[in-house]
């Protein structure tokens, strides 16, 4: 990182000698000028941040920047402030960044005000479509669809969304079909960049996310909307090495996240979104040196976490496949999301037996709720339930998979219409996901296997002859009943 002081003294030099915007400095590091102008409806904008990805200046009261930046940046970046928007590319890239171009003088960016309120807004929150071929994307149009169905239905809502990673399975040739099928969504839609997104096979991390940043832009940014600020990341580290990686946040992404936070009041409101896991549990485990293990969480989980104990956090990811709620706080919950591919588009449900799809949230002002909507299903479809004896580890009980479950929600047995039985939390299979991930004839990958959960629930009837409902309670105070068929 360039401190102030070093830029003031670049700029300096470069008028004492009188060259161009780019100038070497004393260290040997090139840098250019970069300067520009943000407005709305012909009016600048005053204090918008503005960034190369390393430093961060803001506009003055005419709107205006400058900022020294070195000559291997690649993009200059807003991030936009909460009564405005930006424009959209094909339909969902929003257009807060523009790339350097070495004959280009000024970057200038156009806003338009938000004439939603935007303290109520809504984001809807894909992971791992990963896409491998045409045939994928044909069945990825189901949740495209489904997406701009529950849009409809938030009427007044600020909707936008995030495709938290895995946007495609190691074929970046397929980015411009994936963002044809997402052009009809007609909404913001914000990328995180997953490791099947990323060139392997390169010789450091820094090429890893060239293609991605190509159609998509920086692989870092934030924007703010009502009273929460929003921040993406990548943590997925190329080792330079075959297609391997490990879960880590680099030291230039913890410094760019500083000078973001700096105009964020503590205690806010604070969404992140990365790829992979910080963690799978609440407590931080000790370190393995095991790829598996570096591969599905951040190894630098406990610096990451302690560098937002001072703010609200919701942790958004995907990369497990899986639904997964991690309580790390009260200040800090990590959501990892479901695949919105199902079982890699072979089967339609996750690998816990969660039905494919995206997760929904609601912000109105400082206070936040949550569901996940399983693509072509009733938002209330939140569990599902085995009769007895369907469920090889409990063949006498009622069992139940509640896939966005959290310590918050209350799962219960009914018998005639009251709670007669314990039922209890247990980690298994769900039967459904087990028997379709063992069946060769439905699964084409040998590396897909059946996958215990954490959020199944079994139960012992008092009376089995009785009519037999489970009734699940969220955190939100929302009940959902599903009957127990004969």
């Amino acid at each position: 990182m360039i401190s102030t002081k070093h830029n003031v003294a670049c700029l300096m030099l470069a008028t004492f000698l009188s060259v161009s915007s780019v100038t070497v400095i004393a260290q040997g590091l090139v840098t250019k000028t970069i300067k520009g102008n943000v407005s709305a409806n012909g009016v600048g904008v005053e204090n918008v941040p503005v960034t190369d990805g390393v430093n961060y200046v803001y506009t003055d009261a005419k709107g205006n920047y400058s900022i020294v930046s070195q000559v291997s940046g690649k993009f200059v970046y807003i991030s936009t402030p909460s009564a405005y928007n930006v424009s959209l590319e094909n339909g969902s890239i929003p257009q807060y960044y523009q790339a350097l171009d070495d004959d280009k003088d000024a970057y200038n960016f156009q806003l338009t005000k938000n004439t939603k309120n935007g303290k109520k807004h809504s984001f809807i929150v894909q992971a791992d479509a990963q896409v491998t071929s045409k045939k994928d994307l044909k069945q990825y149009q189901s949740i495209v669809t489904d997406i701009k169905n529950t849009v409809r239905l938030m009427d007044g809502w600020d909707v936008f969304g995030f495709d938290c990673g895995d946007i495609v399975g190691d074929s970046p040739w397929l980015f411009p079909d994936y963002i044809k099928e997402t052009s009809s969504l007609n909404l913001p839609f914000f990328r995180v960049v997953g490791n099947h997104d990323m060139d392997y096979y390169g010789r450091t991390h820094e090429t890893s996310h060239l293609t991605f940043e190509k159609y998509f832009g920086p692989d870092h940014y934030s924007f703010n909307r009502g009273d929460a600020h929003y921040i993406v990341i990548n943590n997925n580290f190329f080792v330079g090495r075959d297609y391997f990686y490990m879960g880590y946040v680099d030291e230039v992404t913890f410094q760019w996240l500083e000078q973001d936070l700096k105009n964020v009041p503590k205690e806010s409101l604070v969404f992140v979104f990365m790829h992979i896991p910080a963690s799978l549990t609440p407590e931080t485990k000790p370190f393995v040196y095991d790829y598996m293990t570096i591969a599905d969480q951040t190894v630098n989980a406990g610096a990451f976490k302690d560098f937002f104990k001072d703010y609200n956090v919701h942790l958004i990811t995907g990369h497990m496949h899986y639904n997964l709620n991690i309580e790390a706080s009260d200040k800090f919950y990590e959501h990892n999301t479901a695949s919105a591919c199902g079982t890699w588009w072979q089967v339609p449900e996750c690998m816990d037996g969660a039905p494919r799809g995206y997760a929904v949230y609601e912000v109105d002002g400082s206070d936040v709720s949550w569901y996940y909507k399983g693509a072509e299903h009733d938002r209330d479809y939140q569990m599902r339930v085995y009769s007895i004896g369907e469920c090889e580890e409990y063949p006498d009980d009622v069992v139940a998979n509640v896939w966005n479950y959290d310590s918050k929600w209350n799962v219960e047995l009914l018998e005639d219409g009251k709670v007669t039985s314990n039922i209890e939390r247990f980690t298994g299979y769900d039967p459904l996901s087990k028997e379709h991930c063992n069946d060769r004839s439905k699964i084409k990958y040998e590396w897909i296997y059946p996958m215990q959960n954490l959020h199944m629930f079994h139960a012992t009837p008092k009376n089995p002859n009785a009519k037999l409902q489970v009734r699940v309670t969220d955190r939100f105070g929302n009940v959902y009943v599903q009957d127990v068929k004969k």
